[in-house]
């Protein structure tokens, strides 16, 4: 089975960051597209869905990356600007997660993620309900 160029593949979060993940403070940001014929900048839009592009950087919280780069960047799918937490380096998590692997320009493989929503840790939020 060959994957077009571009596919998307789902997965479920804990797939991707099993030990969670913190949100960078200040990090989202509206993804542009660049012409080069006109040389401007204008909002991305999903040429799938056709939803605005956000973009916001997570640090990825497993304990074997050791020394190696945490951050990772994560595209949001929304007509609207993705709220994020209250605070520094609080837990989120990625709803409607996919992954589409692709060849970087140093000649290694490199994944960009994209996600539906950017919500608060489920388990945080369980844990919250059943206090109440």
């Amino acid at each position: 089975m060959a994957l077009k160029g571009g596919a998307r593949i789902g997965l479920s979060f804990e797939a991707v960051f099993p030990h969670g993940c913190v949100f960078v403070p200040d990090s989202i940001a509206e993804a542009q597209d660049f012409d080069e014929k006109t040389r401007v900048r204008t909002p991305a839009k999903d040429k799938i869905t056709g939803l605005r592009v956000w973009q916001c950087r997570v640090m990825d919280m497993d304990p074997e990356l050791g020394a190696r780069s945490r951050e990772v960047a994560v595209k949001i799918l929304s007509p609207v600007q993705p709220v994020p937490p209250v605070g520094p380096f609080q837990p989120v998590e990625f709803e409607g997660l996919t992954v589409t692997p692709y060849v970087g320009s140093n000649g290694r493989l490199a994944y960009s993620y994209r996600a539906t929503a950017l919500v608060a840790p489920k388990t945080l939020a369980e844990s919250r309900g059943k206090a109440a």
